[in-house]
């Protein structure tokens, strides 16, 4: 058995990275998104935007590169590996692109505040879909998610949501 060096303890521990929110809107807690799925948090962690009703720009919410990219929702993954996904509305890749415009490209480098897509939540609503937009720390431990924003606090996009530790 040998003795480990100092400073090995803190191999394989990732620094601590904020997640911003793509959207402004108020903060729901994940069980309040209309979807079984995200609110049991089986997709990862996080928390969701009611967004404002109001045509806009979802943003990344980290650094990194636009590893997937569909019209009603996109994942960056940081460069230590770590992926968020935003999905913008419930239900709406049944719009198949409709009422959403990329403004950005797959495997494009982003830092938080790029703009991504744009969309309108009231046509989303309109659509009989809910607007709410999960932020999901992918594959990420359930206590992952730390000094989450309040929940019914109102936030404008790029503001810090919680921070993935």
């Amino acid at each position: 058995m040998s003795a480990s060096a100092p400073g090995d303890e803190a191999i394989g521990r990732l620094a601590a990275l904020d997640v911003c929110t793509p959207v402004a809107g108020r903060v729901l807690a994940m069980v309040e998104v209309p979807d079984p799925l995200f609110a049991a948090a089986m997709v990862g962690p996080g928390l969701a935007v009611d967004p404002m009703r109001a045509p806009g720009t979802a943003v990344s919410p980290i650094a990194g590169s636009i590893a997937k990219l569909h019209p009603h929702a996109f994942v960056v993954v940081a460069g230590d590996g770590r992926g968020v996904l935003v999905h913008l509305g419930i239900d709406t890749v049944q719009l198949k692109g409709a009422g959403f415009e990329l403004v950005a490209q797959k495997g494009d480098a982003v830092e938080p505040g790029t703009p991504v897509v744009r969309w309108n939540p009231v046509d989303v609503e309109a659509g009989g879909r809910s607007p709410i937009c999960p932020v999901v720390a992918l594959e990420a431990s359930s206590d992952a998610v730390s000094d989450p924003q309040a929940v019914g606090s109102w936030l404008t996009a790029g503001e810090r949501l919680f921070t993935w530790t």
